[in-house]
């Protein structure tokens, strides 16, 4: 696990302090030796001046790192997020940016492009951007959006389009630039909103029916108690697997479509799952005949692991209607033209795949 930005500066503190101290300390040395080998008033001069340098080395050496202690331990408060001191902020990183949130405000239209700027910025000054964002999908996402009914706040469709332009995003960089940027999705209920850039931090918590950029921010250094506590909250939902999806998994799914017993193609697809049932969008593909297909679902999705199903087309008579399927599709990927199926148990119930060709699919789809 890489190591805690902040807690990195913390050492390279100590080594500054007591770099500056030896240096004073050797200053000191070398007035004390000029003093006793010269005489009358220049002796007199060089001793009391060296006598206190030895005592300012000892001083700064004791006193800064309390001194420092008392800075990190110091909380300033904001009234509100700002939008483009932070992006600021993020052309200077050069270790680590996180960012912790259901949908973040830097990726709508108004900051998007400055926000996109900064964050590649970053990206080639060495920094690691890491995005941790409420799942859509899951009740949590839901229970927001009634929390902030008064607000008009739809947040599942919010965190898609934030999405949406990430993947776009990370399509444009380098391999070199895209290993440093990691996007994933939790499923819990949202309690702290963080953004750190390096070794300090905005964070707040998530208001009953107001949004969280509006109301106040604390402003902490990641090595006081506070920036201790948040950092823990990040890890322990960045870590756990069963609540975490990265942006890869989210984006799209493998499938190969299969004929009679031959494998046809395989493919990564766009998909969505509405209702717990899952649709995938074959564009490009002419789906035609007595197809069957091997799909390697979401983690959380019922039925995650590779398995068979048959492809069927929705209509508005289904109990999810064809449009609102469509409206899925559109708010994840933005509007286009789609060969939308739904996968269904194939004719004669589930069948379990080949293991090894099985196997294969699951690798295909890491």
């Amino acid at each position: 696990m890489p190591e805690w930005a902040g807690r990195g500066d913390s050492g390279g503190r100590q080594r500054r302090a007591f770099v500056v101290g030896g240096a004073l300390l050797g200053v000191a040395v070398v007035m004390l030796l000029a003093a006793w080998r010269s005489s009358g008033f220049l002796s007199d001069l060089l001793l009391n001046i060296g006598s206190s340098v030895v005592l300012a080395a000892i001083s700064y050496v004791i006193f800064d790192p309390l001194f420092e202690e008392a800075r990190r331990a110091r909380v300033q408060e904001h009234l509100s997020f700002d939008q483009h001191a932070f992006v600021a902020r993020l052309h200077r990183c050069a270790r680590r940016v996180r960012i912790l949130d259901t949908w973040t405000i830097l990726l709508e239209d108004t900051h998007r492009e400055e926000t996109l700027r900064a964050v590649r910025t970053a990206l080639a000054n060495g920094a690691q951007v890491q995005l941790l964002l409420l799942d859509p999908d899951c009740t949590a996402a839901q229970q927001r959006s009634e929390e902030l009914e008064r607000q008009r706040v739809d947040v599942p469709r919010q965190i898609r389009t934030n999405l949406r332009h990430l993947a776009l995003f990370q399509d444009t960089l380098d391999a070199r630039l895209r290993r440093r940027l990691q996007v994933r999705l939790y499923d819990a209920s949202p309690s702290i909103q963080l953004y750190q850039w390096d070794s300090r931090a905005l964070i707040s918590f998530f208001p009953i029916g107001k949004l969280s950029f509006n109301v106040p921010q604390l402003e902490v250094d990641m090595d006081s108690p506070w920036g201790g506590f948040v950092h823990a909250r990040f890890e322990e939902l960045w870590e756990h697997e069963q609540a975490t999806v990265n942006l890869e998994r989210y984006w799209s799914v493998t499938v190969t479509l299969r004929h009679d017993d031959s494998d046809v193609v395989t493919m990564q697809v766009p998909y969505v799952s509405v209702d717990g049932q899952h649709y995938v969008d074959c564009g490009g593909v002419q789906v035609n005949g007595p197809l069957t297909v091997r799909a390697v679902l979401p983690p959380r999705a019922a039925g995650g692991t590779p398995a068979m199903f048959a492809l069927a087309e929705p209509v508005e008579e289904d109990p999810t209607p064809a449009a609102t399927v469509r409206r899925h599709f559109d708010q994840k990927y933005g509007d286009g033209q789609r060969e939308i199926h739904r996968l269904v148990p194939p004719p004669g119930g589930p069948r379990t795949p080949d293991p090894r060709s099985a196997a294969a699919s699951d690798a295909h789809g890491r």
